[in-house]
């Protein structure tokens, strides 16, 4: 076993679990960090689709995404090492924060703070999605990128249908559309 990439693994998720105020969408930014830039463990493309498909299935995506790329950078110990990291900083802040939290959550420094970390948060998930579509654009063309965006906006804003149907709908439609890799038989 390879402890030097288990720790870098723990720390890794740790690092985004403790920084990714905001729930798991919000720590998504912060494991592209970890992972594409900072260890360099897969690529852009390969991330955006572990994201795509963890966004799918049911349950937190922070969870999801570090079970896989434990598992696949780490084998069955990076799995549960990622599992873990990923999930103790919210389990200890909660343990730490929460009985002050109750009682000061109507202060106007606990309100200020929870008003001040929103546009960042904001600011990391319109980063996500510019890098996202930046990820798309080498595997399909804009006026289909646009033309399902435009439609999921609809159905999503306009139609308020259920996102589970219009997630379905995609996986159906992408596995219509999907080209087999190079060499693939």
């Amino acid at each position: 076993m390879d402890w030097t990439l288990q720790k870098n693994l723990f720390l890794g998720f740790f690092r985004a679990g403790i920084f990714g105020y905001g729930g798991g969408p919000a720590s998504i930014p912060l494991v592209h960090k970890e992972v594409v830039e900072g260890n360099d463990w897969m690529t852009d493309e390969e991330f955006y689709d572990i994201l795509a498909i963890g966004n799918t299935l049911p349950g937190p995506i922070m969870t999801k995404m570090a079970g896989y790329i434990g598992y696949r950078v780490g084998g069955t110990t990076g799995l549960f090492n990622a599992l873990a990291a990923s999930v103790l900083p919210t389990v200890i802040l909660m343990i730490l924060l929460i009985g002050f939290l109750l009682t000061f959550r109507s202060s106007p420094i606990v309100e200020g703070m929870t008003n001040a970390i929103a546009p960042v948060v904001g600011v990391m998930m319109l980063t996500l999605t510019y890098n996202t579509l930046k990820s798309t654009k080498t595997r399909s063309t804009w006026p289909f990128v646009i033309i399902l965006t435009l439609v999921s906006i609809v159905v999503l804003e306009l139609l308020n249908i259920h996102p589970a149907f219009l997630i379905a709908s995609l996986l159906i439609i992408g596995c219509m559309y999907w080209k087999k890799p190079a060499g693939a038989s």
